[in-house]
């Protein structure tokens, strides 16, 4: 074989190994999403080396989706981390053989101070599972290293259990993606789902002319403006909106008298608009839905504040 082959094998099994997980799912599994959803505190998730790491990750999804989380060494238990955890917590402690002894000296505290604990073990027979209110089985059959030795398809399906809990409590909370960037603000998806209108209009040098404006002239403000449109303005007040397609359009359509028509005979007049507090990512389902690629920012009394167009919703 090559190392390639090997590579395929790897992940063909790993694979595998998350998908043999689906018959293992019980009622435990749904005990566990009831205890966290009604939890009052924090969910602490804990273990030892590789399935410390799985857990550090876990803990980090299940706070990013809603859950607040975080994950404690046990080893860190013995000098002072004890006094973080309280009886409103649930504890998820994770083990692959469920006899982890630095874990198993930690149980006993956990369940001194009344605490739930959420055992997620590769055998359901473990003192991890006995002691556990409930206990979520990730066995799998063998490992992806050929020597059947290195934590490898016992992480990943761990890891995979992790990711099941906290699309459960996902749903189960009707988490939405505007409460998804409220954990993001720093990512991108957190950046659309909350910048509005007025962060990213355009404001200054409008292009706007009274509806009476003759076309002749109306083609040089639209043209100075640069954004290919144009905004009627009337008693202070949004009337309509012209673009450069209405333009072309209205030039094959009169031709010579094009130039004796006015805005009025071709604007919009119920273009479309939003306030400056819409998210962008509303704006794009605007704009996707009505085939535009601008909409017109106004206040309360329909007065225009801004532009903002498709390519302002590209950040």
């Amino acid at each position: 074989m090559t190392t390639r082959d090997y590579a395929i094998q790897c992940i063909k099994d790993e694979a595998q190994a998350v998908l043999n997980l689906i018959p293992q799912l019980d009622d435990q599994f749904d005990q566990a999403v009831e205890l966290i959803y009604h939890c009052k505190g924090k969910v602490i998730v804990t273990g030892v080396g590789k399935s410390g790491h799985i857990g550090a990750k876990i803990a980090a999804t299940l706070s990013s989706t809603g859950t607040p989380s975080f994950f404690i060494n046990p080893l860190d238990v013995y000098h002072g981390d004890l006094g973080v955890m309280t009886s409103d917590d649930v504890v998820i402690a994770i083990s692959n053989s469920g006899q982890t002894d630095e874990l198993l000296r930690f149980i006993p505290m956990v369940l001194h101070m009344r605490i739930p604990i959420i055992g997620m073990s590769g055998n359901p027979q473990s003192l991890l599972a006995k002691y556990s209110t409930c206990h979520i089985n990730v066995s799998v059959e063998k490992e992806a290293c050929p020597l059947n030795l290195a934590p490898t398809s016992s992480t990943t399906a761990t890891l995979a259990m992790g990711d099941a809990l906290a699309v459960a409590l996902i749903e189960k909370r009707n988490f939405q993606p505007q409460d998804f960037a409220q954990f993001h603000p720093g990512g991108e998806l957190g950046k659309r789902l909350l910048t509005t209108a007025q962060d990213v209009m355009l404001s200054e040098n409008m292009p706007t002319m009274p509806p009476e404006t003759h076309l002749g002239e109306a083609v040089i403000l639209v043209s100075k403006g640069k954004l290919g449109l144009g905004v009627a303005i009337e008693d202070g007040h949004i009337a309509g909106l012209i673009t450069d397609g209405d333009i072309r359009r209205a030039m094959e359509k009169w031709q010579a008298k094009f130039f004796d028509r006015t805005v009025s005979d071709i604007m919009t007049r119920k273009p479309k608009v939003v306030s400056p507090q819409t998210k962008i990512t509303e704006i794009q389902r605007i704009m996707n839905r009505y085939k535009v690629h601008t909409v017109l920012v106004v206040s309360d009394d329909n007065r225009l504040l801004g532009v903002v167009d498709h390519y302002a919703c590209m950040i």
